[in-house]
């Protein structure tokens, strides 16, 4: 039976709890349980992780849960510099359909990336992938636009 929206939601806020976000080690901890519970939780998805931002505008990978994933992804390109640049959150249907798309893993073919704001800044990016085209809508867009708007509070 696959856990529900609720469950997953209480389970990240269980694991939100007590972490001290000024301290780069507990966020990276903290990040590497959301990235597993998502990875392992969720029906659907090839890749869930994290990407911080660095000073010069490029990402790079922070914990996850997948494949190997590219270790930088260069200011101005991709799905996740989207979200960057925009400070919102992005969905992509068809990865193949995205000028710019960084494959990481050929298999992703809808991505969903939501930027991690903390004292106004995009501090990192929530970034998901799935094999499905057209994944990220409904009840499943629902559940990451929550999981994105409580990791940045």
């Amino acid at each position: 039976m696959p856990i529900s929206t609720e469950d997953i939601l209480s389970q990240i806020q269980g694991l939100m709890a007590g972490v001290d976000f000024s301290s780069f080690l507990e966020t990276n901890a903290l990040y590497a349980n959301i990235s597993s519970l998502l990875g392992s939780s969720c029906d659907g998805l090839n890749w869930v992780g994290f990407y911080y931002l660095k000073e010069d505008g490029d990402l790079i990978l922070g914990p996850f849960a997948g494949k190997p994933a590219c270790t930088l992804l260069k200011k101005g390109r991709g799905v996740c510099q989207k979200a960057v640049e925009t400070n919102e959150m992005v969905v992509v249907d068809d990865v193949h359909a995205f000028d710019g798309h960084i494959a990481c893993d050929s298999a992703s073919q809808s991505e969903f990336v939501s930027p991690v704001v903390r004292d106004g800044q995009v501090f990192a990016v929530l970034d998901i992938d799935s094999p499905e085209k057209d994944h990220f809508t409904g009840d499943v867009l629902d559940l990451f636009t929550q999981v994105g708007n409580l990791l940045s509070e």
